[in-house]
């Protein structure tokens, strides 16, 4: 059956997020074949992107295992130094080239067999993420994956120009040329399928001024994460992170994968909720997911109205070398707040919405130093979205009963906003307001070399 250009389907949620469409290059392969209800889904290994860590899949862990999927058989690569190169080819601290995410990659892959018996597993690739998912494929690993799902990956470059030869991110540079040669751009016997938005992505626009250079054409366009010979799918006004973690996101990957609709989107609490995760480091000041050592974790449950602890800290633990923390046994109702205080660091207050699930990538970082801009600040508040971005006026985003001023209009570029407030508002309550999800937590003092994060998880 020939489809259209252009294929309006029936999507979850309201506008804008559902109306998505279809698209189909000239060397489309076959979409996999519909599973029996009975049939279980492939293992499925979780790929995060640049700068990333494992734990943004944590949402879409849940709604996997709300829909009937093992914990045991899903798996999210941690890769040790997520930020890529300038030059692929030369050396930089803490930085990864190519290949050695395609190495990481395979060794994880490898590990998912082992632990589940799986001759092939599914990968599923958030930006970056994806550009390691069709290198090990491509190289020698088509044999061991079914099913490749590509989130938002920039497939034909960030920007495509003559110079920077050695930048994975550019389109006609060796990497991406290599990947994308020949008529069709996957590997046959995987099934492939890309997510893309429709022109909210801030990496994968006409103008440079999202990669800093201002009026300079990048010579890329919303297309630019489709690949010709896979089943490409447009998810309306979603950001570069949303069409990876975003629930409209999920319902296309589990169906994909699965060959059935989800039995649910929602996420289903369990009754009893144990956390656990890492802390990591930013050596040099380049984010990495190497593990800290000698970390202090202390979690205490909060009032959700006014982010004042209720009594003593539930969980207290020392970083060993291996930098993980827990298991903290919570309630799914508790409104938490994470202390982190780390060698070399702020001590940083993170806020945290109810866990409706457990989940051991409940991983912490350290909060960036305190600069120059906050030198007169009583208190630093910042509110964060890992798993997306803010767009105004597309979403409800609201940091101290105001939208924020540093954040900017459009397509959606920003995920984290920042508060100085005076000496005088120090211990105050603040809140974070994104959609239908709100964080009360408290300004802690500057001058302790303190900084409060309200961390959200939609």
């Amino acid at each position: 059956m020939k489809l259209s250009r252009r294929t309006i389907l029936q999507g979850a949620g309201s506008l804008p997020f559902a109306i998505a469409s279809l698209r189909t290059g000239a060397w489309a392969q076959s979409a996999p074949a519909a599973a029996l209800p009975s049939d279980p889904p492939p293992p499925i290994l979780f790929v995060h992107g640049n700068g990333d860590y494992d734990a943004l899949w944590m949402t879409t862990l849940w709604r996997m295992e709300s829909n009937g999927i093992a914990r045991d058989r899903m798996m999210a690569i941690n890769f040790t130094d997520p930020n890529a190169r300038a030059d692929d080819k030369v050396e930089q601290a803490n930085r990864s080239s190519t290949e050695d995410q395609r190495r990481e990659l395979a060794a994880a892959i490898a590990e998912l067999k082992r632990r589940t018996g799986a001759s092939r597993v599914a990968l599923v690739g958030s930006s970056r993420g994806g550009y390691a998912i069709r290198n090990v494929i491509k190289n020698g690993g088509a044999g061991d994956v079914s099913h490749a799902v590509l989130c938002g990956t920039p497939n034909h470059g960030v920007f495509a120009t003559d110079d920077q030869p050695n930048n994975e991110f550019n389109g006609r540079g060796t990497f991406l040329r290599g990947l994308n040669e020949g008529e069709s751009e996957v590997t046959p016997g995987v099934a492939f399928l890309t997510l893309r938005s429709d022109g909210m992505d801030k990496y994968a626009q006409a103008d440079g001024r999202f990669i800093g250079k201002p009026g300079t054409p990048t010579g890329v366009t919303n297309e630019g994460p489709e690949l010709k010979g896979a089943t490409n799918l447009v998810l309306g006004a979603l950001d570069h992170r949303e069409v990876a973690f975003h629930p409209r996101a999920f319902r296309e990957i589990y169906k994909f994968i699965a060959g059935r609709e989800p039995a649910r989107i929602a996420i289903v609490p369990e009754p009893a909720v144990k956390l656990s995760g890492l802390v990591t480091g930013t050596p040099g000041g380049v984010s990495t997911n190497r593990p800290v050592a000698g970390a202090t974790v202390d979690i205490f449950r909060v009032d959700p109205d006014t982010g004042e602890r209720n009594g003593a800290a539930v969980h207290s633990a020392k970083t060993g070398a291996d930098g993980r923390w827990g298991p903290a046994q919570v309630e799914p109702f508790w409104a938490l707040e994470f202390v982190v205080t780390s060698p070399d660091a702020p001590t940083t207050h993170v806020y945290r919405s109810p866990f409706p699930r457990s989940s051991d990538v409940v991983h912490l970082r350290a909060a960036r130093p305190l600069g120059p801009a906050d030198k007169d600040a009583g208190a630093v508040v910042i509110m964060s979205r890992p798993r997306g971005y803010f767009g105004l006026p597309r979403d409800v985003v609201l940091f101290d009963g105001k939208e924020p001023a540093d954040v900017k209009p459009g397509v959606p570029t920003d995920s984290a906003a920042t508060l100085r407030l005076p000496t005088s508002e120090v211990g105050r309550k603040f809140v974070a307001q994104f959609g239908e999800e709100r964080i009360v937590a408290r300004a802690w003092p500057a001058s302790e070399n303190r900084i409060a994060i309200a961390e959200l998880t939609y």
